[in-house]
Parts: structure tokens; sequence; C-alpha cells
């Protein structure tokens, strides 16, 4: 049975975090048969395509291996020796047992600049699509994102509700990431990011520029800004992540 702390996530969602629950509490280890579409439907009271829906992500992401013909287990993560994970803000902040919620600033196409363009390998003045979205953990703003996206890659991206579905499940959900360029710096916020952040005077930020690569194309570029006072770099990633994803 699901708490009143879980009742709040979409149902997939609901299953992807009791099974990562196990996992993390030594629960399922290593190997270990996770239960079946069957097993969750009845268990959790869920529906087969929910239930197939958590297992498949969760399969795509690196936590459990399929085994055609008779079920999925846990993956052993020490076989893995990615340096880093990208993860869903959506999901660090759920899976900490807090609340998640996104609001959207701005979304819209505008021409690629010599920079951007560089970035999503366009040439400049070429339409691509811009989103930045406030994600907040309770009543906190945690992380400004900041986003630009190829429209080769993702021509529907203007249509998706981002206050509903994070860009990330959304991008990931149309092809997974093939490669993937990361910089972290510590830097001043301008005046907007320190009041949208609720961030104190003198506080800087800190900034992880995400560039991902899918379908042979530069897919997006992000700069994804952080309360230096309330965002760890160590609790988002690990030396031996589930699986890179956009």
């Amino acid at each position: 049975m699901m708490g009143k702390s879980q009742t709040m996530l979409p149902r997939y969602r609901q299953v992807k975090k009791y099974i990562l629950s196990q996992i993390r509490d030594g629960k399922l280890k290593a190997d270990d048969r996770v239960p079946s579409e069957a097993e969750l439907v009845k268990s959790m009271g869920v529906s087969r395509m929910t239930a197939n829906r958590a297992l498949r992500e969760l399969t795509e992401e690196g936590y459990l291996v399929g085994v055609p013909g008779i079920g999925r287990f846990i993956a052993d993560h020490l076989a893995r020796g990615h340096l880093l994970e990208i993860r869903n803000i959506a999901s660090e902040i759920e899976e900490r047992g807090s609340v998640h919620r996104a609001e959207l600033l701005r979304l819209d196409e505008v021409p690629a600049t010599i920079k951007t363009g560089h970035w999503l390998e366009v040439e400049p003045g070429s339409p691509i699509f811009h989103s930045s979205i406030l994600h907040w953990e309770n009543d906190q703003p945690l992380q400004l994102e900041n986003r630009y996206v190829n429209p080769r890659f993702a021509p529907t991206y203007l249509a998706v509700d981002f206050q509903q579905q994070t860009p990330h499940e959304y991008l990931t959900a149309i092809a997974p990431l093939a490669e993937a360029e990361h910089q972290v710096q510590a830097a001043m916020p301008n005046p907007d990011t320190q009041a949208l952040l609720k961030m104190a005077a003198g506080e800087p930020c800190l900034v992880l520029f995400r560039r991902t690569w899918a379908k042979g194309m530069a897919a997006s570029a992000a700069h994804l800004y952080h309360p230096s006072s309330r965002y760890v770099l160590g609790e988002r990633f690990s030396a031996n992540p589930a699986q890179h994803t956009t």
C-alpha cells in the first residue's frame, strides 16, 4: 500500500519510488528479482500500463536489467563506471520525500545567437526553442533551469506542459542520451536570478552547464542555477550512477 506522501506523485512514479526505496534500504540487492508487472498490479493497486512504465523506465535508467522470459533484476551498479549521472530534478526532490513544483517562466521560439547556435550546432539566426523554469522543493526555489533545445530533435517541445512534466522527462522519452558535456562553476547571480531563487545578498550560485547529444545531433543546452547554500553537488552525482539521461 502507498502512504499519503506518495499519493501526490503520478502513479508510475509512486511505483518507481517504492522500488528505489527498497534498493536504498537494502531490501533489494544486486541480482535480486523485482516484482513483476502482475505482482505490482496486485500489491500496489496500479494498472498494468503503469507498472510496465515504471519497470521500463527503471530499466532504461540502469537500475534494473531484464532477462527475457524470466523477469527483471536489480542491476549491479559496481559494473558501471560513468563519472557523472544526469538526473531528473523532480525525481531527486521526490526521492527525498519532498514535493516538487515547476513554475514556467518562459517557453518560446527564438533565433539562435552565435553562442546558442554553437551549443546546438545550428547556424546563427536559425529558430531554436527556449524554456526557463523555476523548480521548487516544498516552499523553496532550488533550481533555475534555462534551456535551449534543437527543434530537429524535439519538434513538439513548445506544446509540452512543463508544469506537469520536466524537460528532462520529455527529452529522455524521445531518445536516450548518446553523449554529454558538463561544466560546473561558482558565479554571482544577476539580480533577476537572485530574486527568483530567493538568495541572500552576496551568495554565489552553483551553475551547471549541460549540453547533450542524441539521435546524431546536439539535442539541448542548459544552464542550471542553484543557491550554493541549498544545493550540494555531491548529492546529485555518483561515481557509480545508474545511467546517463538527457
